[in-house]
């Protein structure tokens, strides 16, 4: 390790402040919007070329990114520019591995200054063992972003044939104009379908379907919250995740639930007037905080199939405050839905089961690849293991 040169970080980057950004889109634009906890947005022109490292500013949580492409910044956070020889993949795992992110300068907001991390000391590699540190953990990272992708392609697929089935309404449509089979749906289901609409009171439903509540078909679970210090959380990191209403908040020593569920946020979650609280499928052992409740599905509703309904409901007229929003639970098994009739229901019940069984493979390999990039990154990062670098 004699090779590596002792330096601090202000000798090898600066930090960049971020510009102010109000009109970028959720969905459209070529170039991804980061903030301090990760992309937000899309918009038309980048800040930064890319290859690129972002860096959390400001609050709790300062996450750190990388982007591939070119990119945009807003002001909660920097972007980092390289004054040496840097591989910006290698920079991005350095900047993990010494814990930039959790730099706390002691405000009422939690922030990451330049002041408190340039003088810092960093240990770093020739160029050539930098790439090479980075493709195995790039590798292993690559392979963890492409199970995302084809875990969101499995659910797309799920909530797909779920709006074509009870929203849309197309295989009794297709029944109703003369077809004798529907492509998505199994023969037997599609024979027992209705042909004609009746009224109900969330509008025209196949017949022998109706509207029913959502509470009709959940069972509900209590959650508690686990008190945490931010020192504590800083310290320690146990093997279980602890879950809040906006996603996984940290990792605690113990857990409270143990199988599939659905949660929904309860505190604090709506993000503008047009959506509602965030809904998560989660699974295994865990613990989830009292900002969220914690559903399974219930009469002949399986809770994979509560989690694409629940993409299909009208949530947000039910969340209540001013100042802060909430979910109760009354106002939460209000919600209106449509009941299915029972054959219908059985045969999707089957079919996103089997697809969600997929979705838990993928993120279960996922999963595995994230323990051997953890145990790798701080030692490959530290120089106690190192890669051998591949002449030309």
């Amino acid at each position: 390790m004699n090779e590596w040169r002792q330096s601090t970080w202000g000798e090898e980057v600066t930090l960049e402040y971020g510009k102010a950004l109000r009109d970028y889109s959720d969905t459209a634009g070529g170039f991804r919007v980061f903030g301090t906890n990760g992309p937000i947005g899309w918009t038309d022109k980048p800040l930064a070329e890319g290859p690129g490292v972002i860096l959390g500013r400001k609050g709790a949580y300062r996450g750190v990114h990388y982007s591939l492409d070119p990119f945009f910044v807003i002001d909660t956070a920097y972007y980092v520019v390289p004054k040496t020889d840097l591989e910006m993949r290698w920079l991005y795992y350095a900047i993990i591995h010494h814990r930039l992110g959790l730099i706390d300068d002691g405000s009422p907001i939690p922030s990451t200054t330049r002041a408190a991390v340039y003088p810092r000391e960093i240990v770093v590699p020739l160029p050539d063992e930098q790439r090479a540190i980075a493709g195995v953990l790039g590798a292993l990272d690559d392979k963890i972003e492409q199970n995302r992708r084809t875990a969101r392609a499995l659910e797309r697929l799920a909530r797909a044939i779920f709006r074509a089935w009870f929203v849309d309404f197309e295989p009794v449509k297709a029944k109703a104009a003369g077809a004798t089979s529907f492509p998505s749906m199994p023969q037997p289901v599609f024979d027992a379908l209705p042909i004609r609409f009746v009224d109900s009171d969330i509008g025209p439903v196949p017949e022998g379907w109706h509207a029913g509540r959502l509470g009709d078909v959940i069972e509900m679970h209590d959650s508690r919250r686990v008190p945490l210090s931010r020192r504590e959380r800083e310290q320690r990191k146990g093997s279980f995740r602890y879950y809040g209403a906006a996603g996984i908040v940290d990792y605690v020593d113990d857990y409270l639930f143990d199988g599939v569920f659905v949660l929904i946020g309860e505190d604090g979650t709506v993000i503008d007037d047009k959506d509602g609280p965030l809904v998560q499928y989660v699974w295994g052992q865990f613990w989830v905080n009292n900002h969220a409740h914690v559903l399974t599905g219930s009469n002949g509703i399986s809770t994979e199939y509560l989690r694409v309904l629940l993409d299909h409901v009208n949530i947000r007229p039910f969340v209540t405050g001013a100042v802060q929003q909430k979910l109760n639970q009354g106002n939460l098994k209000s919600v209106p839905i449509l009941v299915a009739d029972a054959y219908s229901s059985a045969a999707f019940n089957d079919f996103i089961s089997s697809l969600f069984a997929m979705v838990r493979q993928v993120h279960g390999e996922s999963h595995v690849l994230e323990s051997i990039r953890d145990y790798l990154l701080p030692r490959l990062l530290s120089g106690s293991v190192r890669v051998k670098v591949a002449n030309a």
